[in-house]
């Protein structure tokens, strides 16, 4: 997903020490920006790393560009420090290391040679328990102790404005303050219209914010215009224990929702946790075979309400944290030891990124995932978007690759859409899978009509599901015929590199037809089609044969591939090979893969191989299946030149999959 360019202003005040006069380690790398909290399209805050990827002196940004500050500040021996965002007016603390994992950013910061603190934001993956994955939460620990040896007198302090709450600021947010049965204090903000099924500048117009941490005795609270709120605790170390209740737009007088909590005199380690989330109980609108119905969010079939949502979230932690850290070991551990550590700095910054344009709807008898396509133009449940995510849901848990299809199969066999092929989304924006009725949808028929017979019967080999490809056999064979009428010989289409306009006979791209070919010979003979298994069997070996002799520049030096047939001064990544791979089919030649490995270092920019001959720009994504069945000496070569791209890029936004394999920026 290729994330919008996000403005950078640095504003310096006075007393306010330059976080560029800093030093601070980055592990793995400095990635171009920091996941913060990051669960949901509409949840989805990162750190710019417009600044050099410090906390401190940046305001966190929405994805799609806008401020949603969070600010901390902290206390000791009476003197403030500021050690998240960009208040101004006080010092800021020292910014020592900063690490991720796949679930966690970690920060830990000198706070002026007194005390050290040790900042998590960590957003739980649980693919493999939907209970915790529906809530779209994600927890935020500090940990401060005496870095010199003596005690001090520490006081700790956070807010969240109100521009989380509605991408339109001149909406009137509205608020409360409460505390639960079990003592977590919270503040509740949320658009005081609520606009179902609303978005603006990509952020949600309805659902209700929680900011909560523990109401222990030391604990104050305050709402109100920003510069009183934190100037209450820069002078007094504490809050008011005061709601503001003038109602209010988000941008006038800036509303804040702060908690102080006094440490006391502190030389071992003191931790406070807090928690923020969004709490939707319509979350999705669905044209499916009822028709168009709303969709609960899943987390509403777990919990009576938002408190008790809110309270199980907060009181899991110890459990979610060693979950967190069970993925971040199998992540890393499988990662090394396939592509070494710049696989690692690959794969452990996806993963929350790749999760975060999803959300998990519906019952427990009957659940979707519905994905939205960020930062192009917010369609929903996009085939070829889902086709680069479906790996990681087949390696985490292939039963949400089941849920992401399952809607795109009930709206088309259901008779709501017209066309003969594959649909290109459900929905012109996210959160309305309301479908294409007249059949209007972006057309990119030979590439979707492929991705889904490929992914389904990923998704069936992965865990034996057999009754799934009975299930929807109908509808399969039905695109498989449009595959043998348009794949071997593709009309002027676009493909899902669609900024790149529409070409004729796209070597490529009849090979993603080709595979969907073989894909279904394989659904027919697990189903017991053998007849349509011998069938489909022949068309694809013969027609892999004949594309063989129209797709490769046999005469070129080295060969390759090529970018249509007959241009033999042409090529590009022939990433559709993945699928012949990952499916085990066996259509093409060793000779092909090796063909492919020994031309990509021949054509390779200095942070990788460009996506044709046209354009230097490439895709992370599909380099990466380039990569995946290429020889280990290519395979190397694409990742360590992506992995340097994230290590050098200048650009300031979360990592985007389409950006200049010769220069640190985007195209």
């Amino acid at each position: 997903m290729k994330f919008s360019i996000l403005a950078f202003t640095a504003a310096c005040v006075a007393g306010v020490q330059l976080a560029s006069a800093r030093a601070s380690t980055f592990t793995p790398v400095r990635p171009p920006a920091i996941p913060l909290a990051v669960k949901s399209p509409y949840f989805n805050t990162w750190l710019s790393a417009g600044n050099g990827g410090y906390l401190a002196g940046e305001w966190q940004q929405f994805w799609a560009g806008q401020t949603t500050a969070w600010t901390g500040f902290i206390r000791v021996d009476g003197t403030p420090y500021i050690w998240m965002g960009n208040p101004g007016g006080a010092l800021t603390v020292s910014q020592k290391a900063f690490e991720y994992t796949s679930t966690k950013s970690m920060f830990t910061m000198n706070v002026g040679g007194l005390v050290e603190m040790n900042i998590t934001f960590m957003s739980p993956l649980t693919p493999n328990d939907q209970k915790r994955q529906s809530l779209l939460f994600s927890y935020l620990e500090v940990v401060v102790q005496s870095l010199d040896g003596p005690s001090h007198e520490v006081q700790l302090y956070t807010d969240i404005s109100a521009e989380w709450v509605a991408g339109d600021r001149s909406s009137i947010a509205q608020w409360e303050y409460g505390v639960t049965g079990d003592q977590i204090a919270y503040h509740k903000v949320y658009r005081q219209t609520q606009l179902l099924f609303s978005e603006t500048n990509d952020q949600a117009d309805w659902g209700h914010w929680y900011w909560a941490t523990k109401n222990v005795n030391n604990l104050t609270f305050q709402s109100g215009q920003n510069k009183l709120v934190r100037n209450a605790f820069k002078r007094n170390g504490k809050l008011d224990d005061t709601n503001d209740v003038n109602y209010r737009a988000i941008n006038n007088d800036h509303p804040v929702f702060g908690f102080s909590v006094d440490l006391g005199s502190v030389t071992e380690s003191i931790n406070t946790l807090y928690t923020l989330g969004l709490m939707q109980e319509d979350a999705i609108q669905f044209d499916g075979e009822t028709g168009i119905v709303p969709l609960t969010s899943l987390w509403t079939s777990y919990f009576l309400n938002e408190i008790d949502a809110l309270s199980f979230f907060y009181n899991d932690y110890a459990t979610a944290g060693s979950t967190a850290s069970t993925l971040d070991a199998k992540i890393s551990s499988d990662s090394l030891s396939i592509g070494g550590q710049d696989y690692l700095t690959i794969t452990s910054l996806s993963a929350r990124q790749a999760f975060g344009a999803g959300q998990l709807v519906g019952n427990l008898t009957k659940q979707y995932f519905f994905l939205k396509e960020i930062s192009s133009d917010g369609n929903i449940q996009t085939v070829d978007a889902i086709f680069p995510f479906h790996p990681i849901l087949n390696y985490l848990q292939p039963s949400l690759l089941k849920l992401v299809l399952d809607p795109l199969f009930e709206n088309q066999e259901s008779g709501r859409y017209p066309n003969t092929f594959s649909m290109h989304d459900l929905g012109s924006h996210y959160p309305n899978a309301t479908g294409y009725a007249a059949g209007n949808d972006e057309q990119q028929p030979l590439e979707e009509c492929g991705n889904m017979l490929i992914m389904t019967l990923a998704y069936a080999q992965r865990i034996s599901d057999t009754a799934y490809l009975n299930q929807h056999y109908a509808i399969l064979k039905r695109w498989t015929q449009y595959l043998i009428t348009e794949a071997l010989i593709p009309a002027n289409q676009i493909s899902t590199d669609d900024f790149a306009g529409s070409l004729v006979n796209q070597t490529n791209l009849a090979l993603k037809g080709i595979i969907g070919i073989g894909a279904m010979a394989v659904i027919a003979n697990m189903t017991g089609n053998t007849a349509d298994g011998v069938k489909y069997t022949n068309i694809a070996n013969d027609y892999i044969n004949e594309w063989q002799v129209l797709g490769i520049a046999t005469d070129a030096l080295p060969a390759h591939t090529t970018l249509g047939y007959g241009l033999n001064d042409t090529h590009g990544l022939l990433y559709n090979l993945y699928g012949d791979t990952e499916l085990n089919l066996g259509l093409l030649p060793q000779s092909v893969y090796d063909m492919q490995s020994s031309f990509y270092p021949t054509v390779a920019n200095k942070y990788g191989v460009p996506l044709d001959n046209r354009h230097s720009y490439t895709k992370s994504d599909w380099s990466l299946f380039a990569a995946a069945v290429a020889s280990t000496s290519t395979q190397h070569l694409l990742i360590s030149k992506f992995a340097k791209w994230i290590n050098e890029t200048t650009t300031h936004e979360a990592m985007t999959d389409l950006y200049d394999a010769r220069s640190k920026g985007y195209v």
